[in-house]
């Protein structure tokens, strides 16, 4: 396995941007084998987001993320997303989705040994990134082939309620009004994952394979019922895990394992 910090030009923000970058380089020794032989190339992809005040080394400090690409044999690019909610803004200019969903597969493929077909392209995250791989990995099913969303802040039914409460103890209504626009206009439009998922049913647009997990005693657990059974209602095909834990790196270290296992199984 070998880890790249990486710091690369992007248009799209207008600026240096971070990237975190894990890719395996010989397959685990297997009971029976002599040695590890050289593991398969191009490499399926997977792109992982994080949580809100985080950066592009959370996934590698908070889980076993290096350990896991190397045995499932999938290299991982963790990009810097800031408090974005992967959305573009283009109030400062920095188009957050156009890097997660263009710039960054562009870049990634052109340095390093990956496969270029959409059937090894996945997208995933935990918390607000949860919400941005939803958003566009639903929003880009022509890209990505999988979503992994862990404990996803799905908070586009409550923005509209924010106008009354104000400051909600984590960031100011300001905050949300920039980053979602008009919080009475959000329900319905491309950052609703509600509306993405109908979309893609309605118009039999390209559909993302689609693995979900929320801790039980999670804050957000109900929001992420709430859009399983709104899937389940609408006829989109997916996997919804609720199980014992919170909004930590224990239930999203133990998930995004899983999360790997079942992409695998969508390799077969």
């Amino acid at each position: 396995m070998a880890v790249f910090d990486i710091d690369f030009f992007s248009s799209t923000l207008g600026r240096l941007a971070p990237l975190t970058a894990i890719v395996p380089i010989e397959r685990p020794k297997r009971p029976g084998m002599d040695k590890a032989g050289m593991a398969s190339k191009p490499f399926r992809a997977l792109y992982l987001l994080h949580g809100y005040n985080g950066t592009d080394t959370d996934w590698i400090r908070g889980s076993r993320i290096g350990q896991l690409a190397q045995e499932h044999n999938i290299a991982v690019f963790m990009p810097a997303g800031e408090n974005s909610f992967y959305l573009d803004d283009p109030i400062r200019g920095a188009y957050y989705s156009k890097l997660i969903c263009e710039e960054l597969i562009e870049f990634t493929r052109a340095v390093f040994p990956l496969s270029a077909r959409r059937e090894d392209t996945y997208l995933g995250g935990f918390s607000m990134g949860g919400y941005g791989a939803l958003r566009n990995g639903l929003l880009r099913g022509d890209v990505f082939n999988g979503i992994v969303a862990l404990s996803s802040a799905i908070i586009v039914d409550t923005l509209p309620q924010m106008k009354q409460m104000g400051d909600n103890g984590i960031a100011p209504l300001s905050y949300y009004e920039h980053t979602f626009g008009d919080l009475d206009a959000v329900i319905g439009s491309d950052k609703d994952p509600k509306f993405l998922a109908k979309r893609i049913i309605d118009e039999k647009l390209p559909q993302p394979h689609l693995f979900m997990a929320c801790g039980t005693e999670d804050f957000g657990i109900q929001s992420n019922r709430n859009y399983s059974e709104y899937l389940s209602q609408i006829g989109y095909q997916h996997e919804f895990h609720a199980t014992a834990g919170i909004h930590n790196w224990a239930f999203w270290d133990e998930y995004i394992e899983k999360a790997l296992i079942w992409i695998d199984s969508l390799s077969k």
